[in-house]
């Protein structure tokens, strides 16, 4: 009788997956399970679940000692995900199923008492991570077989239980979709119209420069009074964004499944993901980490999309500076004892502020300047360094109301002009390791792409003025490039740059 079997799972450390072997032997002595190789708690439950699974299902838990190793061994192992691949291993084991069909396959599936095969986070990461050790087939729970299938070139077995899985390795034939259990309908939902920067009336400027920073990358300040549309517009942000491509998008799909944020029946991010965490936010919220398995926060959840930090000044300081490593780096690393975890964190940031404390509008406001001063100096000088555009938005009446209505574009028609801009971007950086302006360094952007002496003649006499630094005309003339882009020139004139240094100053610095 065969003693010892092999199945294959992946381990997850953030979203790089690594592949783990089972191995399960059956020896004799007093019955018993031995679990080894670094399992945390819910691993270690996993013995009690698969025994119940193994019962439910008609099939014979072995008598007498079974030792379940989990290589590599000083590799931590976290989740129920290895459910399904520690039962194939100990039915193998047992002889009640062939051992072939397991051999080149990874199984990734939690089990239910009851033999049913449940769907897990973090599958993609974990498909794509095998599929580049050389791994084909997959078996996964039916809920995430759309989810595995986004990877090409490999053939993704669905299996709704643990008898599924017995009869597809014992005849060879994948298991057929099973009919639903009937369930209550649920009632409809009124249908929500998206989101359109023209519904944001009344704000010009800052609608522009929505458009500004979505073609070039730009990260963004507002500044206004409530009620003047900061929220509205951070939000439309993503609609004016060009759509994901496939290896953005799987990149930001991999996240999200590790996060359990994928919507039932969409398993690919395609649009740029919109993340805006609440002023209470801790440190370890906002970048990633936890007491246990680190998990993404809310910069990694806004990878390849838009990261809105509203009432920036109510965060905390140090949470707010937490912000600076991943705009400069486009990911998280956190050192834990036993691992390091690394987490994409590509995002734009949009920061939106109250004028003052009270927030109240115009006149109405009696905050002194000293408070209002106070009030800022928590939004450090070294994040704001890293924000491009920074427009404030006044209080809008009725007249501006209607007045604007003629003038507000659709996110659709502007949309179109952002991917004309980033494509003219493109083509000009083609053959560097960036695609948009606000990504190139500024000793490259002076070389490579100089701007014409006449140009620059607002910025030097600023520069004299003590009014911007060396670092503030890099980024004013990667504003200046992007402004060309949309006006589809050969490059920034004297216009262009003027107006790129009106918004990178801004009215309230």
């Amino acid at each position: 009788m065969i003693t010892l079997s092999r199945t294959h799972c992946v381990a997850l450390l953030g979203v790089e997956g690594h592949i783990v072997e089972i191995e399960v032997h059956l020896g004799g002595g007093d019955p018993g399970v031995t679990l080894v190789g670094l399992p945390d708690a819910a691993l270690r439950e996993a013995r009690d679940r698969i025994r119940a699974a193994l019962a439910n299902s008609g099939e014979a838990w072995p008598s007498g000692q079974i030792t379940i190793s989990l290589s590599p061994a000083s590799l931590p192992k976290s989740g129920s995900l290895f459910d399904l691949a520690i039962a194939a291993a100990v039915l193998a084991a047992e002889g009640s199923i062939p051992p072939d069909p397991l051999a080149g396959s990874v199984l990734i599936a939690e089990l239910g008492l009851d033999g049913r095969a449940r769907p897990v986070r973090g599958v993609l990461p974990a498909v794509i991570a095998a599929r580049e050790r050389g791994h084909d087939r997959f078996v996964v729970a039916r809920g995430n077989a759309a989810e595995a299938s986004l990877v090409p070139d490999i053939e993704v077995i669905a299996v709704d239980s643990l008898e599924d899985l017995c009869s597809w390795a014992r005849e060879g034939i994948p298991p057929q979709t099973r009919a639903p259990d009937p369930v209550a309908p649920r009632p409809r939902r009124p249908a929500v119209a998206e989101p359109d920067l023209a519904d944001v009336l009344g704000q010009p400027v800052a609608r522009r420069a929505v458009e500004i920073a979505a073609a070039g990358g730009h990260n963004l300040m507002m500044l206004g009074p409530p009620g003047t549309g900061k929220s509205l517009l951070a939000e439309r942000l993503p609609t004016v964004l060009p759509r994901l491509e496939p290896t953005a998008a799987l990149e930001a799909t991999a996240i999200h499944s590790v996060a359990g944020l994928l919507p039932e029946g969409a398993p690919l991010v395609t649009m740029p993901p919109f993340a805006a965490p609440h002023h209470t936010s801790t440190r370890s919220a906002i970048i990633g980490g936890g007491s246990g398995h680190p998990v993404p926060g809310w910069v990694s959840k806004a990878h390849q999309g838009v990261l809105f930090v509203d009432e920036a000044p109510q965060f905390g300081r140090g949470v707010l500076d937490s912000l600076r490593e991943p705009l400069e780096r486009g990911e998280v690393v956190l050192a834990r004892a036993s691992s390091t975890v690394t987490f994409p964190a590509r995002f734009q940031l949009v920061l939106a502020a109250n004028p003052c404390p009270c927030a109240k509008p115009g006149t109405l406001c009696e905050c002194p300047a000293g408070e209002r001063r106070r009030y800022f100096s928590r939004i450090s000088g070294p994040l704001l360094d890293r924000v491009d555009l920074k427009v404030e938005l006044p209080q809008v009446g009725r007249a501006e109301l209607l007045a604007d209505r003629a003038f507000a574009e659709s996110s659709a028609v502007v949309a179109a002009r952002v991917l004309a801009a980033r494509e003219r971007a493109a083509r000009r950086l083609a053959g560097t390791p960036w695609s948009t302006n606000s990504q190139v360094p500024g000793a490259h952007l002076r070389r490579d792409f100089p701007v014409e002496r006449g140009a620059l003649r607002i910025l030097g006499l600023a520069m004299d003025q003590g009014r911007i630094s060396a670092r503030g005309v890099d980024r004013t003339l990667r504003i200046a490039w992007t402004l060309a882009d949309l006006a589809d020139r050969d490059r920034p004139g004297e216009e262009e740059v003027a107006y790129a240094f009106a918004l990178w100053s801004g009215r309230a610095w």
